[in-house]
């Protein structure tokens, strides 16, 4: 049983960053990598409260990619436009400056 939701909880966590950063493909192998490399970290925990609360965090982290991160995308203008969907409802957006939005381009 354990494997199953552990199955399903990295899934929903990959789901959440491929809905987040559609489109870019750098931030889409990075957090890619960074979910395979957790999960990995924990493949030998036993401990039933221990899996529970690292699915937990894992669940929680998909919310929060889900809910919160809202790419910026660069339009034909040359600035960066923000879009965020129903479900950033209630979320506080932090925008980045044009600055650090052209230093990580």
């Amino acid at each position: 049983m354990a494997r199953l939701e552990v199955l399903r909880a990295y899934r929903e966590l990959l789901r959440a960053t491929r809905k987040s950063f559609a489109g870019d493909t750098q931030m889409l192998k990075a957090s890619a990598i960074e979910a395979r490399t957790k999960f990995e970290e924990n493949r030998h925990v036993e401990s039933e409260s221990e899996i529970g609360r690292l699915l937990e965090d894992a669940r929680e982290a998909a919310r929060f990619i889900e809910n919160m991160i809202v790419q910026a995308r660069l339009n034909d203008r040359g600035g960066y436009e923000v879009k965020p969907g129903i479900e950033h409802a209630g979320a506080t957006l932090e925008i980045p400056s044009e600055e650090i939005l052209k230093r990580s381009a």
